[in-house]
């Protein structure tokens, strides 16, 4: 049997956790229920969920009333956005956001230009941190709302939303974060980042793909997403996923518990990664803010080597992610490596390393070796 590739994308998706598949399979089996009726089957899966809900509240440091059920990252940013849009438009019709933020906060942010709405997209410095100046300047009497993700999905950059909060909040603007790659990686607190709504997605932190929550802080008005009946406390309508709203709760416990213990071992994974590459490559750069990053990512860029070359070499024993689509006529870097001007001789081969909870030290080492190999038969020594 052929082994499988070392896997060093867990920014992409990260594997359901075991004690999470047992947390959901009696809601799969026996405890079927509609959380919304009232006999036996209906109580046991309403429970479930509420029970789910204060895990994941506890985690984030708020009241269960606080977190919304949504099936993930992307829908939560988008409820935000356009339901900030839709709420505040009377008064404003100005958002703030950065030029690193993920499709799903780019993308309704430009439907919403489409609709008369002006965006201002602001810049990054050279290590991918938004500068709370900035946020400052670009607030005007119109701003609605300032979206700045917590953690770069790319390079790994925390940024510096708490200040970027109280600054927003002093003018009397809204305030979200995407932390869908932060949630389960770093602490996250809410009262602490002072934000008015969070975005979380399931499969970043050891749930199934297909759940997620968003975090709305109370008495904070937010217009109906999905209309039908009143689910979510009339917020988002439709049935709730009990089996995934309980797998996500049990991984809430798993992060919440073991955080301290991942840190270390992710950070200890991610430093030998780079130190190893560092050692046996010549000619590379590490992309992100080396003193606030997530512990487990490493951006790399080796320089005059085209990252979809490189993965092609090593996608047999390395499943990882490139930072530039490089094709016959053109190479595409990512938004993120323009914003922060990353020379494009180092940018063009860009692969992002993302560990987790399972790599372990041999399979760093035997990645350190495969990819030093394969930059020096590209490069032709």
């Amino acid at each position: 049997m052929t082994p499988r590739p070392i896997y060093l994308d867990y920014n992409a998706t990260t594997p359901v956790a075991p004690e999470v598949v047992e947390a959901m399979l009696p809601y799969l089996t026996e405890r079927f229920g509609n959380p919304s009726s009232n006999h036996l089957y209906g109580r046991e899966a309403r429970e479930g969920m509420e029970q789910a809900r204060e895990q994941i509240a506890a985690l984030l440091n708020c009241s269960s009333g606080e977190i919304i059920f949504t099936s993930g990252g992307t829908e939560s940013n988008n409820t935000v956005i356009k339901g900030v849009a839709e709420a505040y438009r009377q008064r404003g019709r100005h958002i703030v956001t950065t030029a690193i933020e993920h499709p799903a906060v780019l993308e309704p942010c430009d439907w919403l230009a489409a609709q008369g709405f002006e965006i201002t997209i602001l810049p990054v410095d050279a290590l991918g941190r938004v500068d709370p100046a900035d946020v400052e300047r670009a607030i005007r009497q119109d701003t609605i709302l300032v979206s700045v993700m917590l953690a770069n999905n790319e390079v790994g950059t925390i940024q510096p939303v708490a200040e970027i909060a109280q600054i927003a909040h002093a003018r009397g603007v809204l305030v979200h974060t995407d932390a869908a790659q932060a949630v389960g990686k770093i602490p996250v607190s809410v009262p602490d980042l002072g934000v008015d709504f969070l975005s979380v997605a399931g499969h970043k932190l050891y749930a199934p793909k297909g759940i997620g929550a968003l975090y709305v802080r109370q008495g904070t008005p937010l217009p109906k997403f999905m209309h039908g009946a009143g689910h979510e406390g009339g917020r988002r309508a439709g049935t709730e996923n009990i089996p995934y709203a309980v797998a996500l709760g049990q991984a809430a416990v798993l992060a919440h518990r073991g955080l301290p213990h991942d840190i270390e071992h992710m950070q200890a994974m991610r430093d030998r990664l780079w130190a190893g590459l560092r050692e046996h490559v010549q000619d590379i750069r590490r992309n992100g803010d080396p003193d606030h990053s997530l512990p487990n990512t490493l951006s790399v860029s080796f320089r005059e080597v085209e990252a979809n070359t490189l993965l092609t070499h090593i996608s047999d024993r390395i499943a990882a992610s490139a930072g530039a689509a490089c094709h016959a006529d053109s190479i595409a870097l990512s938004a993120v490596l323009q914003a922060m001007k990353v020379p494009l001789d180092y940018a063009m081969g860009t692969l992002r390393l993302s560990v987790g909870r399972l790599t372990t030290h041999d399979e760093v080492d035997q990645s350190v070796g495969t990819i030093a190999e394969a930059v020096r038969v590209i490069r032709g020594r």
